[in-house]
């Protein structure tokens, strides 16, 4: 199929074009397809429009009118170009955190049009104040044949080839898991932390939750559950015990869910919100935290929330981590575990403590 450089085509002032600067950068020096450009006969543009009364785009007569607009075909030049441009970027569409997902069943087959089509499409995103991009790229695209994406992490992709031909794989899979806490931070009020956050489903919109995130690579589920509560509140809290924790299937990127329901104690009361990430943060009464709506129905949450309540009667003991080093590596570790009597080493548990 043949090409098209950008070098053959003479762009119009910025003041005729005022998208021109955006369209013109990110192309520098590659070639783009007729196909997205749907150029035919004569490619130029003339760059001069004060000495002249018509030009020509794509071998099309343009025919200036009083306003400087110029009209092809009964379209003005600048609908032309738009539509140009458009047909120069990835199909995407907005997902909920202002940013784009990039739809990877329209991807052009050339990797020359692709990278084109990327780094216009980028600069597209960057004017419109978009922030992160998903862009999946199906195996079939890859060059290297025989071979299969394993995993990608910021500095690397990691592929894989199993060789002999009679014998199944025995390559370990990716990572199937993605981890999460939640903290469950009551004060001496009986008043639970609570955040709105900023990004979120229309669903659940104005609903009042518990301080959530991911655990870091390293982080333990106990310091990734005080981190969290700190980064989204600014309040300081100490570990107490994994309450429940909920196992889910095909979540995000079609992997499983581990989510551990913490419960913290409060050091401080001052909120102090991540602006990126929260919308507001309270203490508020429990019971009309359990009160809403969305909490209300929702028949797992209900029994986390009689689970907690247990916790605080000591009818019911949680997981406190324990430090403990394993023959078999001799690393450190955590063993989730509670003891709720132990008359060798009362340490052992922790259920007769006091929650706040």
């Amino acid at each position: 199929m043949d090409s098209v450089s950008l070098s053959e085509v003479t762009v119009m002032r910025k003041t005729h074009l005022g998208f021109m600067h955006s369209f013109r950068q990110p192309f520098s020096g590659v070639t783009i397809s007729p196909k997205f450009c749907h150029s035919k006969g004569s490619r130029a543009i003339s760059s001069s429009v004060s000495s002249t009364k018509s030009q020509y785009v794509y071998g099309e007569s343009l025919a200036a009118t009083a306003d400087s607009d110029y009209k092809m075909n009964g379209l003005t030049l600048k609908n032309r170009i738009s539509s140009v441009k458009e047909r120069l970027l990835l199909d995407a569409f907005d997902d909920e955190y202002g940013g784009v997902v990039v739809d990877h069943g329209k991807l052009p087959s050339s990797p020359t049009v692709f990278t084109s089509m990327l780094q216009s499409s980028l600069s597209d995103w960057r004017r419109k104040g978009k922030k992160g991009v998903w862009l999946k790229l199906p195996v079939e695209q890859s060059e290297l044949e025989g071979f299969e994406y394993h995993h990608a992490e910021k500095g690397y992709v990691m592929l894989t080839y199993w060789i002999p031909e009679e014998e199944p794989c025995m390559l370990p899979a990716n990572a199937s898991h993605q981890v999460g806490v939640g903290g469950f931070v009551l004060n001496q009020f009986k008043e639970v932390l609570v955040v709105q956050e900023k990004y979120c489903t229309s669903s659940n919109t104005g609903l009042w939750k518990l301080p959530t995130g991911f655990i870091n690579e390293s982080e333990e589920i106990f310091s990734g559950a005080v981190r969290e509560v700190k980064e989204e509140t600014g309040v300081d809290t100490d570990f107490l015990e994994v309450i429940a924790f909920r196992h889910a299937h095909n979540v995000a990127f079609e992997k499983s869910d581990l989510f551990f329901i913490c419960m913290l104690k409060p050091l401080s009361d001052k909120i102090i919100i991540d602006n990126l990430e929260i919308k507001a943060a309270k203490w508020m009464p429990l019971v009309e935290f359990v009160e809403q709506p969305m909490i209300k129905g929702d028949k797992m949450f209900k029994r986390v929330i009689e689970i907690c309540e247990a916790r605080l009667k000591h009818r019911y003991c949680g997981l406190s981590p324990h430090r403990l080093v394993s023959a078999f590596d001799g690393r450190p570790s955590s063993l989730y575990y509670n003891v709720v009597d132990d008359d060798d080493d009362p340490s052992h548990s922790n259920c007769r403590a006091e929650f706040y």
